[in-house]
């Protein structure tokens, strides 16, 4: 058996799915051919691609790294099906994009200026997620990057599509000097006494996500001081002692702050794709989505702390 296109419009299908069962009604397939063709093309590569869940399936670590590059081939392959000779050439169109709470954004940019040269992009970023969703509606934005939460999702009416790019736990950042930075992870009962370092009212489900998860773990956080700045100074912050914070998985570490995950994963980001539909066609979507996927396995790459949770029975990314 040799990979071919059609397995990775398979592999992508079944991940914006959430489901082999609802993959294969998409495909006109049924069930147990698109799970037998599942699990060839996961013995081809020589590693599982999904994981079971309550609610269907997600990526395990290699898939999100496979469904990446698949979504980045497809694109190219679709973009080359425009035409050719004169015709081959797109018109130029501007995408009006915006971004909120993700590292995703300078990454997504170089990807997708070198793979749609026909593409121009006027970049902005605001705070909140919630402010998202309402530039889309207003048609004063055309695509974004932003963050919501499993169970505080962003809504959004019919003329706004989305699509989740990767789901990640929260990790969190303390002084290289803390008593507990020499742990490969620390549970979250254990910085009940800490004082925190927290980003805004998201207008999503942040901070409301910290505090349930602090109230599962059966503590109320006392000291909790809000944050706006920049990820350099938040990291200044830290390493003087003042504070701890919650950060994303792909946080870099210093020499004077480590990034560690929490036991158990109380806490998952999700990052998505935004767009309004009658603005952003289905080619560039597919090149917005690939390239975000790429840069995500980038900041992976530089994220050593990330690969090793990963590498454990339970650190599974999800899509």
């Amino acid at each position: 058996m040799e990979l071919e296109l059609r397995h990775l419009r398979v592999l992508c299908t079944i991940a914006d799915s959430g489901s082999v069962g609802r993959a294969a009604a998409v495909l006109g397939a049924s069930q147990p051919a698109t799970s037998t063709q599942l699990r060839r093309i996961e013995d081809l590569l020589g590693s599982p691609l999904f994981e079971r869940t309550a609610s269907g399936v997600a990526p395990t670590c290699f898939g999100v790294e496979v469904l990446a590059a698949a979504r980045e081939v497809l694109a190219r392959i679709d973009g080359l099906g425009r035409g050719s000779g004169e015709e081959a050439v797109p018109a130029h169109q501007e995408v009006r994009l915006t971004a909120a709470g993700t590292f995703l954004l300078p990454g997504l940019l170089g990807r997708a200026r070198r793979q749609r040269p026909d593409l121009s992009f006027s970049v902005s970023t605001v705070r909140r997620s919630s402010d998202i969703v309402e530039l889309l509606e207003l048609e004063q934005v055309d695509a974004a990057i932003a963050v919501d939460y499993p169970g505080a999702e962003l809504r959004h009416s019919q003329a706004v599509a989305h699509r989740g790019i990767v789901t990640e736990p929260a990790f969190v950042a303390l002084p290289a000097g803390h008593s507990l930075a020499h742990r490969s992870e620390i549970a979250l009962s254990e910085l009940a006494e800490e004082a925190w370092l927290l980003a805004p009212d998201d207008g999503v489900g942040w901070p409301e996500v910290f505090d349930r998860a602090c109230a599962a773990a059966g503590f109320t956080a006392a000291a909790v001081r809000e944050y706006r700045g920049g990820r350099l100074e938040l990291q200044d912050l830290v390493a003087a002692g003042l504070g701890i914070s919650l950060v994303q998985a792909t946080t870099r570490p210093s020499r004077a702050v480590v990034v560690r995950p929490l036991t158990g994963t109380p806490i998952w980001v999700r990052h998505l794709l935004l767009w309004r539909t009658a603005a952003v066609g289905a080619e560039v979507v597919e090149a917005l989505f690939g390239a975000a996927s790429a840069a995500y396995r980038d900041l992976v790459a530089d994220a050593p702390h990330l690969q090793s949770w990963s590498g454990r029975p339970h650190g599974t990314l999800r899509s």
